[in-house]
């Protein structure tokens, strides 16, 4: 719960402490009054009119209407008045009558509920590209200073008369390579590939779960696993496992045949 300040719990108690008179005020006179008529706190009546009824009646019914009983009425009438207007004074009334209401003290975020409407769609600018931007300036950046620190010379000058054996691709093309000595060209070069590229193009339309959890994505896992695992152990059978004439051989018998 908010705390309310000290001078507001004061005014509070001020306020209380003078309706509490106010009442009190009201009730004297209302012992006084007649049986039967309502006291000016009971009713809602001004008091000036109760005044003026009361001497009507009095009027009517042979009373004294004499000056001083009017003086003494208009006195009781400004003391009633007074009583009156105190009263309805507010509870919590400050300097000058101002109000001082509970709503002032209590923090907007106690009383609110303000909940986000979700979206399913954001733009691709600023909040897709900003980040594809920044992904390829480090990847740049990685780049520029692996090459300076490491150092990749290239091999010398090719020779017609010389052709190495094995004659192996860069890694990264040795799992196609190795393909192409297990299949025929069309197979291994177009076929497979083409494969291999139109499903990973349909994967997003044939797998819709807009889930980020590992457990919800079954088929999108298996699929990436599958792929990758097949394109790392071509890679590694061409590599590590092939020889002269791209025969299959042992490196920890024949040694290695390959260069990075």
């Amino acid at each position: 719960m908010t705390e309310i300040p000290e001078h507001l719990r004061k005014r509070a108690e001020e306020a209380r402490a003078k309706a509490a008179a106010a009442k009190a005020d009201d009730a004297a006179p209302a012992a006084d009054a007649p049986a039967g008529e309502p006291s000016a706190a009971e009713s809602k009546i001004p008091a000036h009119l109760l005044e003026r009824a009361k001497a009507a009646r009095t009027k009517a019914a042979g009373g004294e209407t004499s000056s001083e009983g009017s003086s003494g009425g208009a006195v009781a009438t400004a003391t009633t008045g007074g009583a009156v207007a105190t009263a309805t004074l507010p509870v919590a009334a400050g300097p000058g009558g101002h109000t001082q209401r509970l709503l002032t003290v209590v923090k907007s975020g106690s009383i609110q509920d303000v909940k986000a409407t979700p979206q399913d769609k954001v733009h691709v600018w600023p909040h897709l590209l900003s980040i594809e931007f920044v992904a390829a300036l480090a990847c740049l950046a990685f780049v520029l200073i692996f090459s300076i620190f490491v150092n990749a010379p290239l091999l010398e000058l090719a020779n017609i008369n010389k052709t190495p054996n094995p004659s192996k691709a860069p890694w990264y093309f040795l799992g196609l390579q190795e393909m192409l000595s297990m299949f025929d060209p069309m197979v291994a070069g177009v076929l497979l590939p083409g494969i291999g590229l139109g499903a990973l193009a349909c994967a997003p339309y044939i797998d819709k779960n807009p889930s980020t959890k590992p457990e919800d994505r079954k088929f999108a896992i298996s699929l990436f696993t599958i792929f990758v695992m097949a394109c790392a152990t071509l890679t590694i059978i061409g590599s590590f496992f092939r020889g002269p004439g791209q025969l299959f051989v042992f490196p920890w018998a024949s040694g290695l045949f390959f260069e990075l």
